[in-house]
């Protein structure tokens, strides 16, 4: 999978968590989940899980705590589905 590949998935399962649908509209990598997107701190879980399970890959929370922008969750979901 590529990062464009990757990008594009994370991108389509964040939307319905976005709060702030005019920073979605003109996201890319350094965009910040939580201070950009609005995203709910409640709300990461799910976005875990959304990710484990369309990259059927396993994010251990040690590694979720590093993860603050799009970008970040790319090369998470790259580097763990390689």
């Amino acid at each position: 999978m590529t990062e464009v590949e990757a990008f594009e998935r994370v991108v389509k399962i964040l939307t319905p968590l976005v709060r702030n649908t005019d920073a979605l509209e003109s996201v890319e990598n350094e965009t910040n989940i939580l201070d950009d997107l609005k995203v709910n701190s409640a709300r990461l879980v799910d976005m875990v899980l959304s990710f484990e399970d369309e990259f059927e890959i396993e994010i251990p929370d040690e590694d979720v705590d590093g993860v603050n922008t799009v970008g970040d969750c790319v090369k998470l979901i790259v580097d763990k589905a390689s």
